[in-house]
């Protein structure tokens, strides 16, 4: 395996084709017959599988840890607001750099270095837990690293599923319900080592999740990688990506619908939700109810393993349709049994939308590009959910949560409209 160090994604000079991140062969002496790959579960693709969900499990629990850990040390609400802040504000501002260094210096690499960073910051973070949080700002410090370094790492996790597996929409069917189930039980043992006074040992289990998914990356072998041409600084790069993403009005549609959706949708329900159920059932209902949201999406990531439409956005338009149910039911009363109902299907609604559509960018977008459309469609879509979750307070206050939660719904449901009006989304086939 080339140098991780020295070698660089760039065009050879005699074929002009991508370099590889294999290491050169001898051209064998006689033609052997092809050997017969997984359509998932390859062996680069177990490696990466084990590496993801290894991320994924310790960017779950790092929120729940910091802030019970900040809590039960005698700290207040708004140093445990100002440290999420912390940590996603560098995520959401970022995400843009970590495209295009992705495409620069292959995923691969930037991944790696990002898992390397991350492991540095989890044990320092140990120590800061381990001996107190008496300086803030070495902990605000430190989760600006962790967010930054997510920054680095997310690009590139969408744009290796193509190189990894030949079924690109069963492998992200896989990866979901990992996403799912590590997004259940990341926070729930990250809670109980904090119950127990061990913050620190929710960094040091993070920390080597890390060291786990570096390795992991490390054993990949890629071959042939998708590289832009050589030259071209950071702006003209960034450029390039923007041009890539508005080409494409399927894809910028998506997103301009989307960040209607967060904001006024998806971005509120959770604490606005929370304000309703958890004075009225506590918090261990609202825990459960979402328990079943992470189910439902289990079931949801596991469904678009098989299911394979002609037409995918249209086929998770039609699932997003299960999302109005759980704030209609708050509002409307429903029993804890229903409510968990609803959140199932819309979990489930959620998992094969998110399926779909991760698979129609990663199979319809160019390799030498992949990296930063994937960024600009990361910061459209998931850089507004602060936003409208910073709004739901303010707007819960002045309108009252069920105004709020019926908006949501409505929302919704326009979002569910506007993607099977638009033609260019309705009719994207698959590839």
């Amino acid at each position: 395996m080339d140098d991780l160090l020295t070698h660089r994604p760039c065009e050879t000079p005699a074929t002009g084709t991508p370099a590889t991140d294999a290491p050169p062969t001898e051209a064998p002496l006689a033609e052997a017959p092809p050997t017969p790959q997984p359509a998932i579960w390859s062996r680069n693709f177990r490696y990466y599988f084990t590496a993801r969900s290894a991320g994924l499990l310790s960017w779950a629990m790092l929120p729940v840890a910091v802030s019970a850990g900040l809590l039960s040390g005698g700290h207040g609400l708004d140093t445990a607001g100002y440290a999420m802040a912390f940590l996603v504000g560098p995520f959401a501002g970022l995400v843009l750099f970590g495209g295009v260094l992705a495409d620069r210096f292959t995923a691969r690499r930037m991944m790696i270095a990002a898992d390397l960073a991350n492991l540095t910051a989890h044990v320092l973070l140990a120590l800061l837990f381990l001996h107190g949080v008496d300086r803030l700002w070495q902990l605000y410090a430190l989760l600006v690293v962790a967010g930054t370094a997510n920054a680095m790492f997310q690009p590139g996790a969408g744009s290796t599923v193509p190189l990894v597996a030949r079924d690109v929409q069963g492998a992200n069917g896989v990866l979901r319900t990992s996403e799912a189930l590590t997004g259940l039980g990341g926070p729930a043992l990250a809670g109980v080592l904090v119950g127990l006074g061990d913050t620190a040992w929710v960094m040091v289990i993070s920390a080597v999740a890390y060291g786990t998914s570096a390795v992991c990356l490390f054993a990949l072998r890629l071959g042939t990688v998708p590289a832009p041409p050589a030259g071209g600084g950071l702006w003209h790069n960034l450029a390039v990506g923007w041009r890539e993403f508005r080409a494409r009005s399927w894809l910028w549609g998506v997103i301009a619908i989307w960040m209607v959706f967060a904001v006024l949708s998806w971005g509120p329900q959770l604490s606005v939700a929370a304000g309703v159920i958890v004075p009225e059932h506590g918090a261990t209902a609202f825990g459960l109810l979402n328990c079943a949201l992470g189910a439902g999406t289990v079931a949801g990531g596991l469904l678009a393993i098989r299911y394979k439409p002609a037409r995918p956005l249209a086929a998770g338009a039609v699932a997003m349709l299960a999302f109005p149910l759980y704030p209609l039911g708050i509002v409307l009363g429903w029993p804890l049994w229903l409510l968990a109902g609803a959140q199932v299907a819309v979990g489930a609604g959620t998992g094969v939308w998110g399926v779909m559509w991760a698979t129609s960018v990663q199979t319809q977008v160019p390799g030498e590009v992949l990296n930063r459309v994937h960024a600009y469609e990361v910061a459209g879509s998931v850089g507004m959910y602060p936003i409208g979750s910073a709004l739901a307070g303010p707007a819960a206050h002045a309108f009252g949560t069920d105004s709020v939660l019926l908006l949501g719904a409505v929302v919704a449901l326009l979002t569910t409209t506007a993607l099977l009006t638009a033609r260019p989304i309705r009719t994207l086939a698959r590839v």
